[in-house]
């Protein structure tokens, strides 16, 4: 009887080491998987690859790399059998060889969309099933809590620039048209951004600068004293980013002036995005100094210098010529005041009224008819 107790006693105790065997070899965890990313930061266009290490070797896996499809697209997978439903990749490994080729490692392959404008921070996420060691004789637990990798996809941004821009002088006392533009070829995203306008010099205490625009409310403000946009700021930034705004400079007093336009980020205690300073010179009238040489002012001037200077030496000249009688010399005066300009009179002048020549042929007739009158009387 108690041979019997002894044996029912060791089956007993049998059953349960290897039933807590088998338990043991099911809940191993398996703790020393490990990811890593090929970038942390990447621009849109390019790639990146999620390299997971298993720690051991295994013969048997199926791991589910999630990610976010607006901004990746799945490009290759390494170490299985892929499949992409458009936001999760599972790799799928078995070692049918029975253990002579496990493996350590697999990796997936992204690429951040080209289209992409903004900032874009987003995680892989990583789970697995499955998991045995080389010749199966082990399983591992499930890893249901994911592992994540963080990753910033980030365009090439391109510093904003602000121009100022307006056509011919500005006339103190007279509104100006201009147009302040903001731009960037790939511009950071800010979701509020202010204007905002500073004068740092002016001809006196007293003059004043007014920088005027409309908003769309058609209310009138002075970037000077209210900025632009409202108090809460507006939205800029993505690929050929650029803001007009038209605006209308009044100034009170000629001279020079210097202002300074800056963007401010209100989420960065209004941090400066981008900053110019423009140096305008304000005039008094509407013709510069050019213009006044391009429309004859001075020429005017000149040339009613030289007529009164010629209108003097002629007059001089041809009152001692009238006094002396003197043609020839008249001339040369006249040609000497004036240069070239004069036609020149001919030496001989030509003779008018009767010559010799005249009164010999009219003799010449009165003797040929009278010699043929007293010749007929005789006949």
């Amino acid at each position: 009887m108690k041979s019997k107790l002894l044996f029912i006693t060791l089956i007993i105790i049998a059953m349960f080491f290897i039933l807590q065997i088998n338990v043991n070899a099911a809940s191993i965890p398996l703790g020393t998987v490990t990811a890593d990313l090929s970038k942390e930061k990447i621009a849109p266009g390019e790639e990146v690859t999620v390299d997971i290490h298993f720690g051991t070797q295994l013969g048997a896996y199926t791991f589910d790399v999630a990610y976010d499809n607006s901004i990746f697209d799945f490009v290759s997978a390494e170490g299985g059998t892929e499949n992409d439903n458009g936001t999760r990749v599972r790799v799928t490994y078995y070692d049918s060889s029975g253990g002579t080729n496990p493996r350590e490692s697999m990796s997936v392959t992204f690429k951040a969309k080209d289209s992409l404008e903004s900032t874009n921070p987003t995680d892989f996420s990583i789970t697995a099933e499955g998991l045995a060691n080389a010749d199966a004789s082990q399983e591992y637990d499930d890893i249901t809590t994911p592992i994540k990798k963080s990753i910033t996809v980030e365009p090439n941004y391109v510093d904003y620039t602000i121009a100022l821009n307006y056509d011919g002088k500005i006339i103190f006392n007279e509104e100006k048209e201009m147009e302040l533009i903001t731009s960037s070829s790939m511009g950071r995203n800010y979701d509020h951004v202010r204007m905002m306008v500073e004068v740092l010099e002016k001809p006196s205490d007293s003059a004043t600068v007014k920088l005027l625009a409309t908003e769309r409310t058609r209310a009138e403000v002075d970037l000077i004293t209210d900025g632009w946009g409202e108090p809460t700021g507006y939205e800029l930034g993505g690929r050929d980013a650029e803001q007009i705004l038209d605006i209308r400079g009044l100034f009170s007093e000629v001279g020079n002036y210097r202002i300074k336009v800056s963007l401010l980020d209100k989420d960065s205690s209004d941090a400066e995005i981008a900053s110019q300073e423009f140096s305008l010179s304000v005039s008094d009238n509407s013709v510069t100094d050019d213009e006044n040489n391009d429309n004859g002012g001075t020429g005017n001037e000149n040339t009613g210098n030289n007529e009164e200077n010629n209108n003097g030496s002629n007059n001089g000249n041809n009152n001692e010529n009238n006094q002396n009688g003197n043609v020839e010399d008249n001339n040369t005066s006249i040609n000497e005041n004036e240069g070239t300009n004069n036609e020149e009179l001919p030496e001989n002048l030509p003779k008018t009224g009767n010559t010799v020549y005249g009164y010999v042929f009219a003799v010449i007739a009165v003797l040929g008819t009278s010699y043929i009158v007293l010749k007929n009387n005789k006949k």
